[in-house]
């Protein structure tokens, strides 16, 4: 392939992963170029409530708690049930909390300790970090705004079509194409894939994840697998492409993500008939497949005026509250009319849900009840399940270089975010909340800086 031009450091993907790897590999001293295949950059990220997890943060010390890599390793094992990648696991436990505090202290991302966002889910500790009333867009828009106050070149509407290999087991350059068909050859030292995970791309989706092979899909549709594709193309290794992130709590129709808050103050879940079918609290990603058992593959989710205001400063509240989305009511029974359930069944709910917490018990589901349930004034909201991102990818090292099929690493190609292996395991059930960013920035700040560091260490002296 014959290059137009030439640059050190190419990331292909301007979501949060690619625009902390194109910081990272320029803090680094390195020359970046950040191409970008939508007008604006969007992706998972701007769907998502931008927040991530971190340990041993200086938002967390300042609050007065212990937490460290060591503590989220091991919730992270316990959460994968030990079958995810340690080498990874170890990297991103002990690299988010250094990359959170550079994200805020170097490049003024306004991050803060979210206490409103409880221990649970897998976690141990207070840890989920995010800005207050905004959203994964707000990310993305400020991480963008450093990229151009840094001097990282960004291409938009520049999408990846081709990685040429360089004949020595690394990559020479990669092919681009624009919206009126035109192609440029770029060539490069290293390359940062940061293209985003195949959940848009149901091929894949069946064929790796057969049990949510037919689930709505609610994330960005350049989420096609590309260059999971193109690094698998020239000899990367995948792995744990089973993973993904699920949730049981999509409101239909309205398509807006309840947050989990909504649980976690004392919401519960019903189906049709007006029954309980699991422990809410147990898994905030597996939920995603009872919910789909009910019937119509439809549930209500049960809360009331107190929780409602509890979760009113996020931003999805706010969506939901503005279109008046939520279904009210004064007594269980007038609730059971308004989403079609059965009265008596929905007061046995609530009824077992009040014995087991005066006794200190669990419920018949399982839940340990600390939170006041539900009472007058009552909402309900319908949700769906759905598939919001893969988990799997090309299989990366602790420094985000993408490993080949015998293990030793290509060399100078690096993945990140839904490109590269996370470590939520092998299934939808390892997933932490707040994981997905927490382990796209965290690995694009590592592959970053690797990517730079080999591009200076071969620079002629």
């Amino acid at each position: 392939m014959q290059f137009d031009y030439s640059i050190p450091v190419i990331v292909a993907g301007g979501g949060a992963a690619g625009a902390v790897a194109a910081l990272a590999a320029r803090d680094a001293g390195a020359d970046v170029l950040l191409i970008e295949q939508d007008a604006v950059p969007f992706g998972t990220t701007s769907m998502s409530q931008g927040m991530l997890c971190a340990a041993g943060t200086a938002a967390q010390k300042r609050l007065g708690i212990h937490d460290d890599g060591d503590i989220l390793y091991a919730d992270i094992m316990a959460k994968t049930r030990a079958r995810t990648d340690p080498v990874l696991a170890r990297a991103i436990a002990d690299g988010a909390g250094p990359t959170l505090d550079w994200l805020v202290e170097q490049h003024g991302l306004p991050y803060e300790l979210d206490v409103r966002f409880k221990a649970a889910f897998g976690h141990s500790r207070l840890r989920v970090h995010g800005w207050p009333g905004r959203s994964g867009n707000d990310t993305l828009m400020y991480l963008h705004r450093r990229l151009e106050e840094t001097g990282v070149d960004v291409i938009h509407q520049a999408r990846l079509v081709e990685i040429a290999d360089d004949g020595a087991g690394g990559v020479a350059g990669i092919l681009v194409e624009r919206p009126d068909g035109s192609r440029e050859a770029i060539g490069c030292d290293s390359l940062i894939l940061a293209t985003g995970g195949f959940a848009s791309n149901r091929d894949m989706v069946r064929t790796h994840i057969p049990d949510a092979g037919d689930a709505h899909y609610h994330g960005h549709e350049g989420s096609d697998g590309l260059g999971i594709r193109l690094g698998a193309a020239l000899g990367a290794d995948l792995a744990d492409m089973g993973a993904y992130q699920g949730y049981g709590m999509l409101t239909d129709p309205q398509g807006v993500t309840l947050p989990p808050g909504f649980i976690l103050e004392g919401g519960f879940l019903v189906n049709q008939h007006g029954d309980r079918f699991i422990d809410e609290t147990d898994d905030i990603s597996a939920v995603v497949h009872p919910v789909l058992a009910q019937p119509d593959g439809r549930a209500w989710v049960v809360f009331d005026q107190r929780i409602e205001q509890a979760c009113a400063h996020i931003p999805e509240s706010v969506q939901l509250r503005e279109l008046n989305a939520a279904r009210a009511a004064d007594s269980v029974s007038d609730l059971a009319l308004r989403i079609g359930a059965d009265p008596a069944r929905l007061a046995a709910c609530l009824d077992d849900i009040h014995r087991a917490k005066a006794a200190g018990r669990p419920d018949s589901q399982g839940r340990r009840w600390t939170d006041p349930a539900p009472e007058a004034a009552f909402r309900a909201l319908r949700l769906r399940g759905a598939i919001y991102h893969t988990q799997g990818g090309l299989r990366t090292d602790g420094r985000g270089r993408v490993l080949a099929v015998s293990g030793q690493p290509l060399r100078n190609l690096f993945a990140c975010g839904g490109a590269a292996r996370s470590v939520s395991g092998p299934s939808c059930w390892g997933y932490l909340p707040a994981m997905g960013i927490c382990a796209a920035v965290t690995l694009g700040r590592l592959a970053g800086a690797e990517a730079a560091r080999l591009v200076i260490a071969n620079q002629p002296t």
